[in-house]
């Protein structure tokens, strides 16, 4: 059975302030991508956070047609600050990740899983470095196994590739959009780059100003006008063939 992300007029207050309220969105399916775009402070992260059960607030949030309840849950969250404070080393935060909430005793299958995952972001080299050693690029590749070793149903990312350079952004977007595909895994990450969202996604998300605008399919969402309403600047989307459409900037609408 292919697991299903549903919301509906979701939303989150810090205090007597609503940073984000309103959102409901068509079922987001197991083997696909959702991007979600927005400003800086738009209310991006909030939604991540309220989604992996994080931050409380009003609305429905429904896995495979049940609600959201405090407790285990099949979603996996990281979070755009990738900072760490431990002695561990690469490898043994990965393995204490995979067995975060099961039996202590740890497995050939666990270590297996924890070997798959650390090839897979080409992190051989520095398996027995300590966290605190880390580069920030490494950091988030490290916070980024943490998650993909727990193999989970939904996976939450808030800006996964922020600190990587452009080489290793396209291969580790690569590889998400591939793990969706092969274990059916509902993903929905964060990103600010819409040429990588082009190539990553099968879905868009817009928040701006604490609110959903739009939720649709890529070519539908990223157009024109959503470049002028939400980024104030003018461009084209441009598909020179299927498999490679890219947005070119013309210039900002307004100078300051």
């Amino acid at each position: 059975m292919v697991v299903t992300l549903q919301m509906t007029d979701v939303g989150v207050r810090y205090g007597k302030q609503d940073v984000l309220s309103g959102v409901t969105t068509p079922v987001l399916k197991g083997g696909e991508v959702t991007a979600v775009i927005g400003p800086n402070a738009a209310g991006k992260s909030s939604l991540f956070r309220r989604i992996a059960g994080l931050l409380d607030g009003p609305g429905d949030i429904r896995i495979d047609d049940i609600a959201l309840r405090p407790g285990p849950s099949p979603v996996c969250y990281m979070p755009q600050d990738t900072s760490v404070n431990t002695v561990l080393t690469v490898y043994e935060s990965v393995l204490l990740a995979r067995k975060q909430g099961t039996p202590r005793k740890v497995t050939d299958e666990d270590l297996q899983e924890v070997d798959r995952t650390l090839f897979n972001l080409r992190l051989e080299e520095i398996l027995f470095k300590g966290l605190n050693e880390l580069s920030g690029g490494q950091r988030q590749l490290v916070s980024l196994a943490q998650v993909l070793v727990r193999e989970p149903k939904i996976l939450l990312l808030d800006e996964p590739t922020s600190a990587l350079d452009l080489h290793r952004q396209v291969e580790v977007l690569a590889l998400i959009r591939s793990l969706a595909r092969e274990r059916g895994i509902c993903v929905v990450l964060a990103i600010h780059d819409l040429n990588q969202v082009l190539r990553v996604a099968d879905r868009v998300m817009v928040i701006d100003s604490g609110t959903m605008v739009n939720c649709g399919p890529v070519e539908t969402v990223i157009t024109p006008t959503l470049l002028q309403n939400i980024y104030r600047v003018d461009g084209r989307i441009e598909r020179c063939s299927r498999l490679c459409p890219h947005v070119i900037i013309d210039g900002p609408l307004e100078l300051a």
